[in-house]
């Protein structure tokens, strides 16, 4: 495409700034957000959050009182960023022969390490000041921006600085420098000499504490982050994951920044033998969530199998067992979301929330599918109980009328309103702008349901359970009737986008469409007009699918819901459109709409954020960023692989040994490869260029299948 943003070189650091310059750093459910310079400011969202609170709300260094100038800021992976700035130039002089290089780590709280660098001929003196504090507010608070002006208590030894919470004294943040400070109520400071062409060094530790007892920092003295306990994580995420390269340097590089940020992401609960699962994303969703983890862990199955097993297992664990309206917990639900700040208990009823419709069907797709992709089978047996309890949860629970689609209403007045996956209180909506009126059930939601039954249809062929996968099927085709019945707008050509209280089809143009394509719920006729819609310019943005078409009502593409641009949402509308790639037109809009994507990568970096602003290319040759999107998020940077995956047409089948490939790679993509490619037992390579195929190390027994 004309204008496309310049590629990124692959193999080098990314420099990664969100929206409104702030520079975000993540390990498991801990992360830092600060400005270009390292600040995190007093007043704004910035900070250190550990445990959904935020434990540093300002962290200020000032070199002879003065805010470092700032010249880059290098990410080479998601926990660690270094911050490179020079003190100001003085008054008279051009240039500075002061450098100042801020590298900091993130892992259970924070390690910075501040070195100045004498460029100059002559030695120099440097007063150096760390101005820190907390007000230990939960993240929700920060979010909204009602987290107010409280103040730590503030506690001074020789050596130290003590903050604690006032409302709850147990919980509290350290700290400390390698290099002795002075320090005073709010700050660290230091007067250092620095001599011609040397440098001075202090490592600067932010350590938490809760239950009064300090939470240890798994990093070293002196220790590079690669050889930190964060480092050493992703680096044996890299061992077991799938190498993916291709011949777009752009794409290649998105890919690397994608296989950084998942295993950032992940969370390791060391009580279950470290099973793994992914947090949703930063700054605001750092835990598990089920609809996101579900999601994340579905499109990063060609990297490793084992991050969606890990999922599964620990959401059967939290799974629905009673009635409770607070939580929204129904026997058989999977959870839509765990929180555990200060004001756990105050958010969306507790700290574990039930609210979501569509959670629980997407379990079980993906059981399934892990299942395919080479999940054990004693591991998926286990879980069997789940998915049947997932289920039964949809015929008695989500079904809330008897009518056979699944709907959502909220139990009180502190739960969500809308609980698909545009959950926004203003996401759903027809095409005058009206708010659809609960209970409402989604069209991509009934897709979702209709893959689940056949998906736990293919489980019981595999465990003997015929009678039930016969009768599971039949379900699954009256479903796909009744919803092409009651969801198609044949005066309009595509699908409404809920039906609201009264069964009246609420009947907005928007994304939701390409889930139902992708589900496989779409007949082929309606699929022909639905890919004719979204290839019009009020979908299409350019940098890819609008939620909502301009010519709606609502249209607004600045809103969070209603005309913005997901990348994880135009991820699966490419993944439906090429489910039906023998429907003229799908393959050259999946093209096209990936081809936008990458750009808009691009743009950002290397990492796709949540979500954009949806102004047509042609108006800003560059996305326009969305203020509070979340980045890294977790679905948003397991995009690019579903990209993959789905224009390879890659769909393996380890229970009967089978792998198929069907590509239609973009030209631009060039040759693409995965290495050491794990399926079940299984590890081969795979080289696909155009419509050639290789698979090299294929068992014997093994089926390839390419047309």
């Amino acid at each position: 495409m004309n204008g496309a943003p310049a590629a990124l070189n692959a193999g080098e650091p990314s420099t990664v700034v969100g929206p409104g310059g702030a520079v975000t750093l993540v390990e498991g459910s801990t992360f830092c957000l600060s400005d270009r310079v390292g600040d995190v400011e007093p007043g704004t969202a910035h900070g250190l959050f550990y445990r959904d609170a935020r434990v540093v709300s300002r962290w200020e260094l000032r070199v002879d009182g003065q805010r470092p100038e700032p010249l880059s800021v290098l990410s080479p992976e998601a926990f660690t960023a270094r911050f490179i700035g020079r003190r100001p130039p003085r008054a008279g002089a051009a240039d500075s022969t002061l450098l100042v290089v801020r590298e900091r780590l993130v892992a259970d709280g924070l390690r910075e390490t501040v070195t100045l660098e004498n460029l100059g001929r002559e030695a120099t003196a440097v007063a150096l000041e760390l101005h820190a504090d907390a007000d230990f507010v939960d993240l929700f608070a920060v979010k909204e921006g009602r987290a107010g002006h409280g103040r730590a208590e503030v506690l001074v030894t020789d050596n130290e600085l003590l903050l604690n919470d006032r409302s709850d004294r147990a919980r509290g943040l350290a700290v400390s420098s390698s290099e002795l400070p002075v320090v005073m109520p709010g700050s660290l400071s230091w007067r250092v000499v620095v001599p011609a062409g040397g440098r001075w060094q202090t490592e600067v530790l932010a350590q938490p504490t809760m239950a009064n007892q300090r939470v240890h920092l798994p990093l070293r003295p002196g220790e590079r982050y690669e050889s930190s306990e964060p480092g050493r994580k992703i680096e044996a995420w890299r061992d077991t994951a799938t190498k993916l390269t291709t011949g777009d340097p752009l794409l290649t590089g998105v890919l690397q920044r994608t296989e950084s940020d998942l295993g950032a992401l992940q969370i390791h609960d060391a009580e279950r033998e470290g099973r793994t699962f992914v947090a949703a994303g930063a700054p605001w969703f750092m835990t598990l969530f089920g609809r996101d983890s579900l999601l994340t862990a579905w499109m990063a199955l060609p990297l490793d199998v084992g991050l969606a097993l890990g999922t599964m297992q620990q959401l059967a664990e939290m799974q629905g067992q009673r009635m409770d309206p607070l939580t929204e917990e129904e026997p058989g639900r999977i959870m839509h979301e765990i929180r555990r700040g200060p004001s756990s208990s105050l958010v969306l009823g507790g700290e574990i929330y039930y609210g979501t419709v569509d959670a629980t069907p997407l379990f079980v797709m993906l059981l399934a599918e892990a299942r395919r992709w080479g999940a054990s089978r004693e591991a998926v047996h286990a879980l069997l109980p789940a998915a049947d309890a997932a289920l039964d949860w949809m015929s008695h629970f989500g079904d809330r009328d008897g009518d056979g689609f699944l709907e959502y209403q909220r139990a009180t007045d502190r739960g969500l309103i809308n609980q698909g996956w545009k959950d926004s209180f203003d996401g759903i909506n027809d095409s005058s702008g009206h708010l659809a009126e609960t209970p409402i059930a989604l069209c991509e939601v009934q897709g979702y349901r209709y893959a689940a039954l056949l998906a736990r249809a293919d489980l019981a062929d595999e465990f003997g359970e015929g009678d039930l996968a016969t009768t599971l099927r039949d379900q699954a085709s009256a479903l796909r009737t009744k919803f092409v019945e009651a969801f198609w707008l044949p005066e309009k050509g595509w699908y409404a986008v809920a039906l609201d209280r009264n069964k009246r089809r609420v009947d907005a143009l928007t994304s939701n469409m390409g889930h139902c394509l992708w589900s496989g719920i779409v007949p082929d006729d309606h699929a022909a007009q639905l890919i004719r819609r979204m290839s019009t310019a009020e979908m299409d943005s350019g940098f890819g699918l609008r939620t909502l078409s301009s010519g709606m009502g609502a249209f607004n593409p600045m809103s969070y819901h209603n005309g913005s641009v997901w990348p994880h949402d135009t991820a699966i509308a490419v993944a439906g459109l090429l489910r039906y790639r023998h429907i003229p037109g799908a393959v050259e809009l999946a093209t096209r709409l990936s081809d936008g994507l990458l750009d808009a990568a691009a743009a950002f970096g290397g990492r796709l954020p949540e979500l954009f602003c949806g102004f047509p290319r042609s108006r800003f040759s560059a996305p326009v960023p969305y203020p509070t999107s979340c980045s890294p998020q977790a679905w948003a940077s397991a995009a690019p692989l579903l990209l993959v995956r789905s224009f390879l047409g890659l769909d393996p089948d380890v229970p009967h040994r089978s792998l198929t490939v069907l590509p239609h790679l973009p030209s631009r993509w060039g040759r693409v490869e995965l290495t050491d490619l794990r399926l079940g037992g299984t590890v081969l390579d795979l080289a696909v260029d155009g419509d050639h195929v290789v698979a090299s190390t294929l068992p014997d027994d093994w089926r390839l299948i390419t047309h």
